[in-house]
């Protein structure tokens, strides 16, 4: 067992079932932010578990299909550019929190959140967790199968938009990526409200 499993156990044996919800790509330039949420079987542990960002991408594929395989319940949403564009990124975000939460089947009763942010919508139900991918395995868990599923969305824009570098940059800002829209502009899944760093 981990600490982040000890933490789920103790935050559950108080609290009773709950879910984790995290995002992935909220800092991109390109494509939806996406959010999960799901509520793990405790019966099955996942070894190395851990915030995404601390895992290989072979790591993570690999932890995706065994929690997507082992897990009581989970939600997967797409916030697409269009939305982030018209509501800001916040908004989108905790908009995707409250979906995602909502579209587990069987329901939580409540929910652990990555992050100081929760949806009004999700008062007294949702609680912040600064950080709470490195502290509870079920954010963990929904932080590798939400950046997992937006990392094969990306590479799937990149067949469409190949000049971008999708495959690789993931639709974040690197000099290539800046540089690429410098030279051919915006294509239709970039975030027009976001600034685009300057192209050396």
């Amino acid at each position: 067992m981990s600490i982040l499993y000890d933490n789920d156990l103790a935050y559950m044996s108080e609290h009773g079932i709950f879910a984790g919800i995290d995002e992935a790509g909220r800092g991109a330039l390109a494509g939806p932010v996406v959010i999960a949420a799901v509520t793990l079987n405790y019966n099955t542990f996942i070894s190395g578990l851990n915030d995404s960002k601390q895992l290989s991408p072979k790591t993570r594929e690999a932890m995706s299909e065994q929690i997507l395989s082992t897990a009581i319940s989970y939600c997967i949403i797409e916030m697409s550019p269009a939305y982030i564009d018209k509501h800001n990124i916040l908004r989108a975000t905790l908009k995707g929190f409250h979906k995602a939460f909502i579209g587990l089947e069987p329901p939580a009763r409540q929910c652990l959140v990555d992050g100081p942010y929760i949806p009004y919508e999700l008062k007294g139900i949702a609680f912040p967790v600064i950080k709470g991918d490195q502290l509870h395995a079920a954010i963990a868990a929904a932080s590798v199968i939400a950046k997992v599923h937006r990392d094969h969305l990306m590479i799937a824009f990149d067949d469409l938009y190949p000049e971008y570098g999708f495959a690789d940059n993931k639709g974040y800002g690197t000099a290539h990526h800046s540089q690429m829209i410098h030279s051919f502009g915006q294509c239709p899944i970039h975030r027009r409200s976001f600034k685009v760093p300057a192209s050396n």
